[in-house]
């Protein structure tokens, strides 16, 4: 007999989702539960993304990882990166971005869904190529998802967040940086990537454009998982760094306002002052090992003193977000008061 818990929020999982859920319960009664990796990327290499470390990160708890690889620019190595992991688990999507169809930083969004549809686990686990999971999570990552598995109330796994800043120890604790995010998604065609690919919502009746649309979509209703996601997507040589600002606000803003903000000098990059910033005493992933090795702008950072006067002031460099940040760290019950919060929690 296959169980399907009943659920007290079910106006937000409609009957086709409950039915699908249902039928791949039944479909495999017998097999043993299946997860998904996927990603999507484009030049990872030149913009200097941890994307094989990254998917050997999870590659011991998926059964398959499939990854959209863009149509990367001359002499990027992506995808040999990518081959060179050397595991039957890896499949390999190549496609062409279109910004001009997808604007907005909706680009990543559709790659994000190209990916997730050739995609066959019960579970879906979602990394973007530069997150990293740490070694000591899989079993209880894996523990989660057998017991969710015949749970319909639960949609998704919500993940921590630590988001590293210009070296490997140093993360943000501040107000606006988002503390948790779901990575993990249950395998249901109304699921989608949602805005620039962040976060995912239950999309009906989707027309596989507007992945901006907020109208008819709902939050996925997750149970919260104690693991983190290592985001290393802040750590990269300044003169890198700049390369990949310019890379994302292409994605949102288009070529031409790019290049009027290159020539005012927008994209000019410096870290500040590390010290506004936690100290990271931990380990990081063993896959990160090599990668981290290769750190050597030690000197283009600056470990105290105040803010350059000459420049805006990055987020948590500002007053009012400094204020805000040690009040929820002081103050409990404002844990997530005023954060990027796209899910409901069901457990």
């Amino acid at each position: 007999m296959v169980f399907t818990k009943s659920c007290t929020a079910s106006r937000y999982l409609n009957k086709t989702s409950t039915d699908r859920i249902i039928n791949h319960q039944t479909k495999r009664q017998n097999d043993t539960m299946k997860i998904s990796g996927f990603s999507m990327v484009k030049n990872a290499d030149k913009l200097y993304y941890p994307v094989k470390e990254a998917i050997l990160s999870v590659l011991p708890i998926v059964d398959e990882f499939v990854i959209a690889i863009g149509d990367c620019d001359p002499g990027d190595h992506t995808r040999a990166l990518v081959e060179n992991i050397g595991s039957e688990k890896i499949k390999i999507i190549d496609t062409v971005w279109d910004i001009a169809r997808y604007p907005r930083g909706m680009e990543n969004a559709h790659q994000t869904d190209i990916a997730k549809s050739h995609c066959t686990g019960d579970w879906l686990f979602y990394l973007q190529a530069d997150e990293v999971i740490h070694e000591k999570y899989l079993p209880e990552i894996r523990n989660k998802c057998e017991k969710y598995l015949d749970d319909s109330c639960v949609e998704g796994l919500l993940f921590k967040y630590l988001h590293f800043w210009g070296d490997y120890q140093h993360y943000h604790k501040a107000h606006g940086w988002y503390p948790r995010e779901i990575r993990i998604i249950r395998n249901l065609p109304e699921i989608h990537s949602f805005e620039s690919a962040q976060s995912f919502r239950r999309i009906p009746d989707f027309d596989g454009l507007n992945y901006r649309r907020q109208e008819n979509t709902f939050k996925l209703k997750v149970a919260e998982i104690d693991a983190y996601v290592y985001h290393y997507g802040w750590v990269r040589p300044p003169s890198l760094m700049k390369s990949k600002t310019k890379a994302l606000a292409t994605i949102h803003k288009g070529r031409e306002e790019v290049e009027r903000m290159d020539k005012e000098g927008k994209f000019d990059f410096d870290y500040g002052p590390l010290n506004y910033l936690a100290e990271f005493n931990d380990s990081h992933p063993a896959v990160m090992k090599e990668w981290i090795s290769r750190f050597n702008w030690k000197e283009q950072l600056q470990y105290g003193g105040k803010p350059n006067p000459e420049r805006p002031r990055h987020k948590h460099e500002k007053c009012k977000y400094r204020i805000f940040g040690w009040l929820k760290q002081q103050l409990p019950f404002l844990k997530e008061w005023g954060t990027f919060k796209n899910y409901i929690r069901a457990k």
